[in-house]
């Protein structure tokens, strides 16, 4: 154990008096005196722990704070009848442009993301500018943060909340199960626990996934549909998450709306879905891989537009009813596929982007053994048809040439013609 004469260089001749008495030269006063009262390093570490915690509290709960002055600009609605709703994963692909289109009609919205690394932070941060330039302010924050959103809800009475905050992918979950357990179960149970508490109770939309249909379903894929087991740790969490809804849904009267997506690309798009790398290795002169079925069958994909997304939505909210807060049953409960109703194989979608880049590309077709992930997706959207008033209206060459405009525009690539096109 350290004498106190280790201690020398912290106690030096300009001390205090109760400082100069730890260099006293007596045996029984110096113990006596240290059992009593604590070091000079333990108090100030004490006193950084206690003026931190104090400085995050403020942050959260003073109404003055700089957040949530801001929280509540952005939640000022600005139309009659207008909603007030919480965008959760606001700096995502869907989430950004849900946020701008409810703010640009009036609604008031204010926005939450942890900002994770999956696909790297730089495009969630350019899309939060984008936010703040259409007045939607994100609060940078996990919503597993229980003491984060109980800020958010005392702050503004959502009349909505629009949860589109997930871990997305279907490979990375064989490396990291953990993550979607974490961000697409743990998180949705902490915000509807908020949501049920709230009063007033928001209604709540929220994503799930076409992929909960699995491999092995009938197409084309209905809301009906037996959608057990599912084939993927992706399609697991939210096949859970539907039920979770569901049971808050019979027990607190939480008005619930479940949208499953299917594969939404265009501008501000995911860089880890395969149109955004294709034409990446378009560009660079890399070869593209496909991946084909074993009974040599080219893979088809539900492909809808970021806009037709938005409108499907904006609908879910606008149409979703109001929450009860009882257990009758009678607050809303709804599922939705939100696809395009015409699946379109991968070589189709190459060849399309190789006419919008006036570039070929070597392909590299490869046989598939089976890894859990769709070969054929085919949605029926019948019933969002008729209850949302969905209907998609972007063609795939379309969407495609805005998302390669886009694409040339953002990372400042020059669109060079290849004279074998």
């Amino acid at each position: 154990m350290p004498t106190l004469e280790d201690q020398e260089p912290l106690l030096s001749s300009s001390s205090s008096p109760s400082c100069i008495i730890l260099r006293s030269s007596n045996p029984i006063m110096i113990p006596a005196f240290r059992r009593r009262f604590p070091s000079a390093t333990t108090v100030f570490i004490w006193a950084l722990v206690l003026l931190a915690f104090t400085a995050s509290y403020i942050t959260l709960v003073d109404p003055g704070s700089s957040v949530e002055k801001h929280v509540r600009s952005s939640a000022h609605v600005t139309r009659a009848n207008g909603l007030s709703v919480l965008v959760t994963g606001a700096a995502g692909f869907i989430g950004s442009h849900v946020a701008i289109a409810l703010k640009n009609r009036g609604d008031g919205v204010v926005g939450v993301d942890n900002f994770d690394n999956y696909y790297g932070r730089s495009l969630k941060e350019t899309r939060r500018d984008l936010l703040e330039l259409n007045g939607v302010y994100i609060v940078d924050g996990d919503i597993n943060d229980s003491r984060l959103l109980s800020m958010l809800f005392d702050t503004v009475e959502f009349t909505h909340v629009m949860h589109l905050a997930a871990q997305v992918g279907v490979q990375y979950a064989v490396e990291n199960p953990y993550a979607y357990v974490r961000s697409n179960v743990a998180s949705l149970v902490t915000l509807l626990e908020q949501c049920k508490s709230a009063r007033p109770q928001p209604a709540v939309v929220w994503a799930s996934s076409g992929s909960v249909y699995g491999v092995h379903n009938k197409v084309p894929y209905s809301e009906t549909d037996r959608v057990d087991p599912p084939d993927t740790i992706y399609a697991s969490t939210k096949r859970t998450g539907e039920e979770i809804t569901h049971t808050y849904n019979r027990l607190h009267g939480l008005s619930i709306t479940g949208l499953r997506f299917f594969t939404v690309y265009g501008p501000w798009g995911r860089p880890d879905m395969a149109y955004f790398s294709f034409v990446r290795n378009i560009l660079q002169g890399e070869p593209i891989t496909i991946y084909r079925a074993k009974n040599r069958v080219d893979p088809a994909r539900e492909f809808i537009y970021i806009d037709d997304i938005v409108k499907g939505c904006v609908a879910s909210l606008d149409t979703s009813g109001k929450s009860t807060g009882s257990k009758n049953g009678s607050a809303p409960y709804r599922i939705f596929n939100l696809g395009n109703g015409s699946p379109v194989t991968v070589p189709a979608l190459v060849a399309i982007l190789e006419e919008n880049l006036k570039m070929r590309v070597e392909k590299d077709v490869v046989d598939t053994c089976g890894d859990g992930d769709d070969s054929f997706a085919y949605v029926n959207i019948s019933l969002a048809e008729r209850e949302l008033g969905y209907k998609p209206t972007t063609d795939l060459q379309t969407g495609l040439r805005e998302f390669v405009k886009w694409y040339l525009w953002y990372y400042g690539k020059p669109l060079v013609e290849d004279s074998n096109v």
